[in-house]
């Protein structure tokens, strides 16, 4: 009978993980690779994970969730809370893993698991953050970032970018004061 992973260790070797795939990417790093960036074995890794798509779902599903709880300390404005989550989201170590929530997502819309598994959650856990505003503007918010993310990790234009960000949060600042 197969003993269940400690979960102690599985929380700190996604800690860990995390820390790596954010210093020095995933791209088609093999288990034994990251087993070895972070002081353990493939064996492990696999213990605590059971194959290298699910680690990849602990690692996007980690820093979702660490982004998550960021939100809950925007300001109560909503154009100021898009301009600070924006100025979150786009700092260049956040890379990596925005990349890989790509990569991930795509998979799970053509249906290959285990990724179609973190769908609709992707959206539903974001909307489920904002229980008294507008799920409308929550979902364009949502949708408006992660567009903005996939346009700077395809063409690494920063300044584009940062001034279509701005210029939603105009939109939204603008919208709110006709309310």
């Amino acid at each position: 009978m197969a003993r269940p992973p400690d979960l102690g260790r599985r929380r700190a070797l996604l800690d860990a993980l995390v820390a790596e795939v954010g210093a020095n990417g995933i791209g088609d790093r093999s288990l034994r690779d990251l087993a070895t960036a972070v002081g353990t074995s493939h064996r492990m890794l696999l213990h605590h994970f059971g194959s290298r798509d699910e680690l990849l779902l602990a690692i996007v599903g980690e820093v979702e969730r660490r982004q998550m709880a960021l939100s809950r300390e925007l300001p109560e404005d909503p154009a100021e809370a898009v301009a600070a989550m924006w100025a979150n989201l786009r700092r260049p170590d956040l890379r990596p893993f925005e990349r890989l929530f790509f990569e991930c997502y795509a998979r799970g819309v053509q249906g290959e698991q285990p990724f179609a598994r973190m769908l609709p959650g992707a959206v539903d856990a974001w909307l489920a953050q904002d229980q008294n505003g507008d799920p409308a503007m929550m979902r364009l918010g949502l949708a408006v970032a992660r567009g903005l993310l996939l346009d700077l990790v395809a063409t690494e234009d920063l300044a584009g970018v940062d001034a279509a960000a701005a210029a939603f949060a105009e939109l939204v600042r603008a919208a709110y004061r006709r309310r």
